[in-house]
């Protein structure tokens, strides 16, 4: 049985369940497999999504048999998404479009966030596990409301969110703050993602043993640095592949280009765990906002956080430390522990680090860069519509002008797929804005603009969730998020 590691050296392996519990490994790592299974694409000719995501995550998630597998999927896909297909792809132009918002929250979040609580508590059964589970996520701003979803009265598992309380969208600061369930919590803080992730790691490494006992919980996690959250999200490029083959978009075995809009390096990083398994991926083409440290990183080796962090129309992208990435220079680095921890240290004390020149090259096989700034996200938004009178969210908009930009430098005309990561009508305003409209000051007015232009109606999760009171109101400093969490602890 191949067993999970830590990124940062503690050799101790686990099994996939054990993982899936802790989160992050105990020296402040990221569980990750050294050698991936195998899985031929065309194996997977004609599954169906639930077929794909038995098949991957059963081959991936060692410590799970089958049947428990086939149980965590039937329950995640049962019915909570608003098509068949689960992540259909449509054409728009040259371009593909692979839609991940049809789930109950309309983001992309929602594919992973369903299966990862089925594998948690399949996991605390298996492992006769006694202690409650506290989920502790951070969130930009999707992660949070999926993940309150998909954990919503889950015996057994409590979970608290920590959401930047400016810099989200009002429609994503409701679906967190108005959320239903007893098993739930909702805190915003004054700073930005990275100061929210940043408490979050250091209550994993700081909140004392003893005081954990006292209270019988274990601490997991609802990001993508929980490997049961990142191994849902290789099944969708598989599926994507498939779907164009059988359409004839695509020739079995060709080659086939990604551009994933990319904040915590989660979503581009299951695909590249999908062409290690052997699916045909050309380039993952890494798209980032005016906050583009990730491009800067690709194009250079040099990490470098020290910048000033931007809001964006893009706010789930708005990340300077992008956590997945510590897997990524894992693989890179030959699987040397220590030198990833010596890059993690120099990340924390001096704001950045750098990679050797061949650890790099490997990295560019596979990944290219490009951003884009708010501007030009607009327009891609609005040309968009105007010719193909496909509607995009801001994170799409990027990823589409990624897309392009990448074309035009490298002449690659390989298929490509841009991953689109929310509802257009998460972010009315911004996408109005683009059209030329002017926005009512109602955002629920703005929902109902953008039904009359597009002729296409908002999704049933975000129809009303304004219309509900808000249940969580806290704000608190990123200082006080240990003594947040350690008096909720105590008082349940």
């Amino acid at each position: 049985m191949e067993l999970f590691i830590s990124t940062r050296g503690d050799a101790s392996g686990v099994t996939a369940p054990e993982a899936v519990l802790r989160g992050i490994a105990p020296d402040g790592g990221l569980y990750i497999r050294k050698d991936m299974p195998s899985i031929p694409v065309e194996e997977l000719a004609g599954a169906d999504f639930r077929a794909l995501a038995e098949r991957i995550l059963g081959e991936y998630l060692t410590g799970y048999d089958r049947e428990e597998i086939r149980g965590c999927v039937e329950r995640a896909y049962d019915g909570k998404f608003d098509v068949p297909e689960i992540a259909p792809v449509r054409a728009v132009g040259d371009i593909h479009v692979l839609e991940l918002f049809h789930g109950p929250t309309a983001a992309f979040k929602d594919v992973a966030l369903s299966a990862l609580p089925q594998l948690m508590s399949c996991a605390l059964q298996k492992t006769g596990a006694r202690d409650e589970i506290l989920i502790l996520t951070a969130t930009s701003g999707d992660t949070g409301s999926a993940a309150l979803t998909g954990f919503r009265d889950v015996p057994g598992i409590r979970i608290i969110v920590f959401y930047p309380d400016r810099g989200i969208s009002p429609i994503q600061r409701a679906q967190m703050t108005t959320m239903a369930g007893d098993n739930l919590g909702v805190c915003a803080i004054s700073g930005n993602f990275d100061d929210a992730q940043t408490g979050v790691k250091r209550i994993f490494a700081e909140l004392p043993e003893d005081f954990r006992a006292r209270c019988h919980v274990a601490l997991s996690s609802a990001n993508s640095i929980n490997i049961g959250r990142l191994a849902p999200q290789i099944v969708y490029y598989y599926s994507a592949y498939l779907d164009l083959v059988q359409r004839g978009a695509l020739r079995m075995g060709e080659k086939l280009n990604f551009c994933v809009p990319t904040g915590n390096f989660g979503d581009i990083l299951a695909g590249y765990f999908a062409k290690r398994m052997g699916l045909p991926v050309g380039k993952l083409i890494c798209a980032s906002n005016a906050n583009n440290v990730l491009t800067d990183f690709l194009n250079t080796g040099v990490y470098d956080k020290k910048r000033k962090f931007l809001t964006t129309i893009s706010p789930s992208m708005d990340i300077l430390v992008s956590s997945n990435l510590e897997r990524l220079l894992y693989l890179a680095l030959d699987c040397d522990a220590r030198a990833v921890r010596e890059r993690m240290a120099a990340l924390n004390e001096r704001g950045e680090y750098s990679m050797p020149e061949a650890a790099m090259a490997k990295i560019r096989e596979s990944f290219a860069a490009a951003c884009a700034t708010d501007e030009q996200a607009l327009d891609a938004i609005r040309r968009v519509f105007r010719e193909h009178r496909y509607l995009m969210d801001p994170h799409t908009a990027v990823a589409w002008k990624a897309a392009e930009d990448y074309r035009a430098a490298t002449g690659d005309r390989a298929p490509c797929v841009v991953l689109s990561t929310a509802s257009p009508y998460k972010f009315p305003a911004s996408v109005l804005t683009a059209l030329g409209e002017e926005i009512p000051a109602d955002a629920a007015a703005q929902l109902k603009r953008m039904e009359e232009l597009s002729g296409t109606k908002a999704p049933a999760p975000l129809a009303h969730v304004l219309d509900r009171a808000p249940r969580f109101r806290d704000v608190i400093a990123p200082g006080e998020m240990m003594n947040y969490v350690m008096e909720r602890m105590t008082r349940r």
